[in-house]
């Protein structure tokens, strides 16, 4: 299954998201600040990262512009996640390079259908 590099300072929604998303069978790798993302982004090159924007050491804006600078990471998908829903706020986190915008608290089968469909995964099937 896909790796997903979850970049997310909050104890509590890191516990949330990486539980729910293993249980759809993703795998998925923790950095809890910016610099870490970055980092784990390169050495891992994860299918898709979810990034909080705000984060301490380097804030998810600056991680994600350095993630899409980069030749290895630049294809990689990014998913911005923040609280801090002000109109704009997605327009802005595509210019620094994300390539889908999520809201928290994080409403799941919506977050789902974007990681799917940034990843071009079939979707997935309703059990009968």
């Amino acid at each position: 299954m896909p790796l997903i590099l979850l970049v997310e300072d909050n104890e509590m929604n890191r516990d949330m998201l990486s539980r729910r998303l293993m249980r759809r069978g993703f795998t998925v790798s923790i950095a809890v600040d910016g610099a870490e993302g970055v980092a784990r982004c390169e050495q891992e090159l994860p299918d898709l990262v979810i990034m909080d924007l705000s984060l301490p050491v380097l804030d998810g804006w600056e991680a994600t512009r350095r993630i899409k600078s980069m030749p290895t990471t630049r294809h990689i998908p990014v998913i911005a996640l923040t609280a801090h829903a002000m109109e704009g706020e997605d327009e802005r986190a595509r210019v620094a390079g994300c390539d889908d915008f999520e809201t928290k608290p994080v409403e799941l089968p919506r977050l789902l259908a974007k990681v799917v469909a940034l990843l071009k995964l079939p979707p997935p099937t309703s059990p009968q």
